[in-house]
């Protein structure tokens, strides 16, 4: 049913669902109806088995080649080959599997929120039976503190209020009533609907279900879940075509060599294809896969210290990259906590210190606190803390709770922080607030008098006051549109004295006569520490925009006091529903403030920007929120105020729900993606080295392989698992965060690290062949000549290490010895070196035989070389990019 039932009164609706408002649907026609339309309930997502799961991390081009190598060797029966090169694919999947398997929950998240019973009229009788048998046209009853069960179109109304903050983005419970509303009245503004999952905060209503389960605003949103593509990460995008990459030089590669080989050189075909075998396995950086895992898990346990918990691992290096955060407003960038700013008196303005529900603050006139014996102060605040209907109270751990409607709870917190105690009076009588009338009235006794306080809408209490000639109504409009205009909600009170016999009042008794006591502007106030963060990001080069559900105006005010905009321009929902695509391109990109926007609206701007080329971050706390969380690159959801579909929806939840954790957070992206690429720089001259090795000895046609399939594969993997470790646990460089994002099209390997990569893997390879080459001629013992070898590419690499812990500056540094991971990790290798080469059943396992104390002193002084030879290579690169920065700037 898309029907917009809002747009129609109360008796169309009646007549189009073919139901009665005072009898209901008969047992038998709910039955029917309950057929025809199904349960409402949302549909669940069949989910995954864990085998399936598990499976889709072999899903990988070079895992693909290295168990093609495993069955080669298996068919040529060398088991054990084949059973290590299987267990490292093992191994592989594993880690990826452990770290990565998160369920996907939003569904369930949504499930959890509906309601569980309603009461209804059927068969002309209130009953109470399950939400889930619920069906449109069912007539529902509803009182404060109900869960709304479906979508409701209000029949009659009393006092009916709604929470709808986290569908809807308001921070304010709506107001509800029963006119109809124009047809392209937006979500937000629907005062005459109920939406399922929301709860009403006060009065009572009937109401009639105009839509069950997937047909409701919470269904469609689970619908946009579900269809709603996650995109790969910039990281997983990068490691796919570098994965395509290296797979197409290794089969290249392979076939050439092999068939000169064949062809040129006098090998045995089945010698040859071992030895094919050990160049593919020598060229697959299988490691790679489990270290990047590693890496990132270590990210993600850093971001937990920061107080932000990531879902799955590649977002924490996508944090990195963000170029734009579209950020929520309430309960994100502002507290979702109204508070009074200002008090407006007949003849003065004060303001109001502290944010909150918490009463820690002061009433300010001018730069000193305002006087315990201000009447006008006084009689301002025990108007507003007697014409009230909220709550506050202290907990035992010190914290401020409240009860009741936000804007009546701020006024009771602007109360507690006066100079002098206000008090509350009892009520004699009262009325109730209603949206139709917007205003709440109390009768009280005060030293023997009966008065009448009066609190709600301004221009109404205005009318009120008409009738005293001493009643400015221009002066006190022109103070208020000055509130409204700076995104303040603004309250008025006032006083009626009447006859002390009084003992009950109604709306005759407010005609005329009343005192205005003053106004009270009211706003949710921006998280101190969320101005700071803004500016960081912009200093990082990361823009932020606000998409809000709240009103424009509102939206305006709170982004200029955030330095999100220019605080003039923004755009609505409904501007945003008119748009085309191309349109919406253009307005993302020259608008930061979005207001009144609908789930979809979102969605559409997160779609925006990532078609602009930007990596966006999507944080909010709402269920509406959810779509576009899951879309953005990474959503961020709210860990405290957060509901769960958000958080389930998102890749990122802040413990605190501090904008500022985003920060942090991407400033450990960008520290985790400069490890990963100094890890790549390092194990990548491990493979070229070995690649090396068996290409030239194929070439030069040698009797021995200079090292074996079995042994390649320890090379890498302990390289992978140790050395390479260490650059996981190196600080984020200096100036990182002084530099905008990292463009989306950024190679993972730029020109100098391609260059790196084979300059490096020359310098290893070449110097570990001349070696073998002079070991050949004086022994042809191939468990001597491969040990050597092996032992030589392992003590070249770990020197390596400390060459790549800084990517362009000197190795010796402040930072050299604040890494202590990487001297551990150095000392491990060595111990792994000592078990494969002393230990007979791990020389029996890889070949390897026992080697004498010369071959360990010789790779030593190698690697003292290697490391100076680079480390020259660095002072030279770098003085060449500092011309080439001049020539840019210059």
């Amino acid at each position: 049913m898309n029907k917009k039932w809002f747009s129609l009164s109360v008796d169309d609706v009646v007549r189009e669902l073919h139901t009665d408002q005072d009898q209901g649907f008969s047992a038998s026609d709910a039955d029917h109806l309950l057929e025809a339309y199904g349960k409402n309930e949302l549909p669940e997502k069949e989910a995954e088995s864990i085998f399936v799961k598990f499976f889709k991390h072999f899903n990988d081009i070079l895992i693909y080649i290295l168990l093609a190598a495993g069955v080669l060797k298996f068919l040529l029966g060398y088991y054990i080959d084949t059973a290590i090169i299987v267990l490292v694919a093992v191994i592989n999947a594993t880690i990826g599997f452990l770290q990565e398997n998160k369920a996907e929950k939003a569904l369930e998240g949504i499930k959890n929120m509906l309601s569980l019973d309603a009461v209804v009229i059927r068969d002309g009788r209130r009953q109470e039976i399950s939400a889930a048998d619920l069906v449109p046209g069912d007539i529902v009853v509803l009182n404060a503190g109900d869960k709304v069960p479906a979508d409701i179109r209000i029949l009659s109304s009393a006092n009916l209020g709604a929470e709808e903050a986290a569908l809807t983005g308001e921070s304010v419970s709506a107001r509800k009533q029963t006119d109809a509303l124009p047809e392209d009245t937006v979500l937000g503004d629907q005062t005459n609907m109920l939406f399922s999952s929301t709860s009403i905060t006060s009065g009572s209503g009937v109401g009639v279900v105009v839509a069950t389960g997937e047909d409701t605003e919470i269904g469609k949103i689970n619908e946009s879940i579900n269809e709603v593509d996650e995109l790969k990460t910039p990281l997983m995008r990068q490691t796919d075509k570098f994965g395509k990459t290296i797979a197409l030089f290794i089969v290249g590669a392979s076939v050439f060599i092999y068939a000169f080989g064949f062809f040129f050189r006098d090998y045995a075909p089945v010698d040859l294809l071992l030895s094919i075998v050990g160049l593919a396995v020598a060229a697959i950086p299988e490691g790679l896969p489990a270290i990047i895992s590693i890496i990132l898990a270590l990210g993600v346990q850093n971001m937990v210290k920061r107080k932000a918990i990531v879902r799955n691992l590649p977002s924490v290096e996508t944090l990195g990259a963000v170029s734009v955060i579209c950020s929520d407003k309430t309960g994100t960038l502002t507290k979702n906590e109204m508070t009074v700013t200002a008090l407006l008196t007949p003849s003065d303005t004060y303001e109001v210190t502290g944010t909150g529900y918490d009463p820690e603050g002061s009433i300010m006139d001018g730069d000193k606190e305002a006087e315990p014996d201000n009447t006008e102060v006084y009689e301002l605040l025990t108007a507003m803390k007697t014409c009230n209907d909220a709550s506050l109270h202290q907990e035992e751990d010190g914290t401020w709770v409240m009860s009741g409607e936000p804007t009546e709870g701020c006024l009771l917190t602007v109360a507690e922080k006066a100079a002098t105690e206000i008090p509350r009076h009892k009520a004699i009588s009262k009325i109730p607030f209603d949206s139709d009338y917007k205003y709440m009235a109390v009768l009280i006794e005060e030293e023997g008098k009966r008065r009448i306080f009066v609190k709600g809408a301004p221009d109404r209490l205005f009318d009120m006051a008409a009738s005293d000639d001493s009643f400015d109504r221009a002066a006190w409009e022109k103070a208020m549109k000055s509130r409204t205009s700076q995104g303040e909600r603004v309250l008025a009170a006032g006083v009626i004295d009447v006859d002390a016999s009084t003992s009950e009042i109604d709306h005759d008794d407010l005609t005329s006569g009343l005192r205005l006591l003053g106004m009270t502007g009211i706003i949710d106030p921006p998280r101190e520490e969320a101005v700071a963060a803004v500016a960081e990001c912009h200093r990082a080069g990361i823009g932020v925009k606000m998409i809000t559900g709240d009103h424009l105006d509102t939206a305006l005010a709170i982004s200029d006091q955030l330095g999100i905009g220019d605080g003039t321009n923004g755009v609505e929902g409904r501007d945003i529903d008119t748009m085309s695509d191309e349109e919406l391109d253009e307005a993302v990109l020259s608008n930061d403030v979005f207001a009144r926007t609908s789930p979809d609206n979102k969605l559409r701007l997160v779609k925006a920007l990532q078609k602009n080329g930007n990596v966006s971050a999507m944080t909010g706390d709402g269920v509406n929120d959810a779509p576009a969380l899951k879309r953005a690159d990474i959503g961020v959801a709210m860990g405290i105020k957060g509901t769960e579909v958000a958080k389930e929806s998102a890749q990122m939840v802040l413990v605190d729900d501090n904008f500022e954790t985003i920060v942090g957070a991407v400033e450990e992206g960008r520290r985790v993606y400069a490890n990963l690429k100094k890890t790549i720089l390092f194990i990548l001259p491990t493979n070229g080295a070995q690649a090396l090795l068996i290409i030239i000895a194929i070439l030069l046609g040698t009797a021995v392989m200079p090292v074996t399939p079995i042994q390649i594969l320890w090379i890498n993997m302990v390289i992978a698992i140790t050395v390479s470790l260490a650059l996981a646990f190196e600080p984020l460089e200096k100036g990182a965060m002084d530099r905008p994002p990292r463009p989306i099209d950024t190679p993972l390997l730029t020109p100098y690290y391609v260059f790196r990569i084979i300059f490096v893997s020359l310098l290893i390879g070449g110097t570990s062949f001349a070696f073998y080459l002079m070991m050949l001629q004086e022994t042809t013992d191939q468990a001597l000549l491969n040990s050597v070898v092996l032992h030589t590419i392992v003590m070249l690499q770990m020197f390596h290490l400390f060459n790549v812990r800084n990517e362009t500056g000197f190795a010796f540094n402040r930072n050299f010895f604040k890494n202590k991971v990487a001297f551990l990790v150095s000392g491990v290798l060595i111990l792994l070196q000592l078990l494969i080469l002393y230990v007979p059943f791990m020389n029996t396992a890889f070949g390897t035989v026992p080697l004498s104390i010369e071959f360990w002193i010789i790779p030593a002084v190698l690697g003292v070389v290697i490391f100076t030879i680079i480390e020259i290579e660095k002072t030279i690169t770098r003085s060449v990019m500092k011309r080439i920065e001049a020539k840019k700037t210059g």
